[in-house]
């Protein structure tokens, strides 16, 4: 009977314990993306933003996650950004398809504000 209670004492520590909190890891961005969700995965996305503040990953993840939102002004913020930081360290540090995203991603923005500020020049002004 004293067994008993001993593991029923036991037991019932465990279960007042909390469950240990998983690390935020750089690459959680992207985990499951799911088109229906996508502000609370930018919500999500901010906070891997913020825990890796010199890592250029999280915002090139997070760019994709506004360009699917149609944010393309904050989705160009973050790949600025990111190409910025990406710029600051040694080339040998980063991936090389980090640096092919951000570079493609850069060009896509920088053709999208031309293609606006074109388009805005084209239309007859009230």
């Amino acid at each position: 009977m004293a067994a008993l209670a001993g593991l029923l004492l036991l037991a019932g520590g465990c279960a007042e314990e909390p469950l240990p909190q998983r690390q935020v890891r750089s690459d959680d961005c992207l985990q499951t993306v799911q088109l229906d969700q996508l502000k609370e995965q930018i919500r999500r996305c901010d906070a891997v933003v913020a825990a890796f503040p010199t890592n250029p990953g999280p915002l090139n993840d997070r760019y994709l996650l506004h360009s699917l939102a149609g944010n393309e002004i904050a989705a160009c913020a973050d790949i600025n950004r990111a190409a910025a930081l990406a710029r600051s360290k040694p080339p040998a540090s980063l991936d090389p398809q980090l640096r092919t995203d951000l570079n493609l991603r850069q060009q896509l923005c920088r053709e999208g504000s031309t293609k606006a500020v074109d388009s805005g020049k084209a239309r007859p002004q009230p």
